[in-house]
């Protein structure tokens, strides 16, 4: 028979068992008041595919509601199964972005010839015809407001016949104004590069050769400015579409792995990205 000793008529070891139990608890507390074990756990959490399944397994780890290595023999050996078709999947779907890629690179072709007359339009180079500039609006109160607007116009010509109207060339700051009030642009520009997209002319997206690694470059063409000579400013982008083979299931799509930018040729004194302390 085991030997019990007794405390206030309480076995020791349940004592024992007690303390440590109230011991636990404090430092379970103790470590759930911690913000980096807090910030860790979420992000577990976080990586954990939100889906009513328990046979998944995340990388190593098995999500904790019905862990993998406990299911019987015969589910696992199925499950394994679905993860080689899923893996299959994967890279069938790879080679549709491969194929999209090459169907991008064909209607930009197709494309080039109308940018090409946007850019003469913004620039000035060519003035639009009487067809080209004519344009119908779907929304009836914009064409109210449009022939309400005609009609000041000609009264107005009438009024000041011999005033001039001001005509800059082409579309001025057509480029930053695109960059100001697109969202997705407007957060990538820092007060600095305002200026210098004000002598942006033009962007151009080039796409890599048929049997060449997935990449494209855009184009950024300047005219004339006092920050630098370049008159075209590139950004290589390198990408990769196929499964990661340490995490297949986790296959998006094409990604972004590399970008390079050239060499920018700054005007003295003119480097917008270098403060000068005087």
């Amino acid at each position: 028979m085991a030997d019990h000793s007794f405390s206030d008529g309480v076995p020791s070891d349940s004592v024992e068992a007690a303390k440590n139990a109230s011991n636990t608890e404090k430092l379970t507390d103790q470590v759930m008041q911690n913000p980096r074990v807090l910030a860790a756990l979420q992000e577990r959490l976080d990586n954990v595919p939100h889906t009513p399944s328990s046979y998944i397994e995340t990388h190593e780890d098995v999500v904790f509601l019905t862990p993998f290595f406990s299911l019987p023999k015969a589910v696992k050996r199925r499950i394994n199964a679905l993860k080689q078709l899923q893996v299959r999947c994967a890279h069938i779907e790879a080679k549709f972005y491969e194929e999209v890629h090459d169907l991008e690179r064909k209607y930009a072709a197709l494309y080039q010839p109308l940018f090409d007359k946007r850019r003469e339009f913004i620039t000035g180079d060519v003035e639009p015809t009487d067809a080209e500039s004519e344009w119908h609006s779907e929304n009836e109160e914009e064409e109210k407001l449009a022939g309400d607007m005609k009609s000041k116009v000609v009264v107005t010509e009438k009024a000041a016949a011999t005033a001039e109207e001001p005509d800059p060339k082409g579309i001025p700051e057509f480029w930053f104004t695109i960059f100001r009030n697109v969202d997705m642009l407007s957060e990538l520009v820092q007060e600095y590069d305002e200026p210098i997209l004000k002598h942006l002319q033009d962007i151009k997206v080039k796409f890599s050769d048929p049997g060449q690694p997935m990449s494209f470059v855009l184009e950024f063409h300047f005219e004339p400015n006092d920050y630098f000579t370049n008159s075209v400013l590139t950004k290589t982008y390198k990408m990769k579409s196929e499964p990661d083979k340490a995490d297949p299931f986790s296959f998006e799509g094409p990604e972004i792995v590399d970008c390079d930018g050239c060499t920018i040729d700054w005007k003295k004194g003119k480097n917008v990205t270098v403060k000068t302390i005087k």
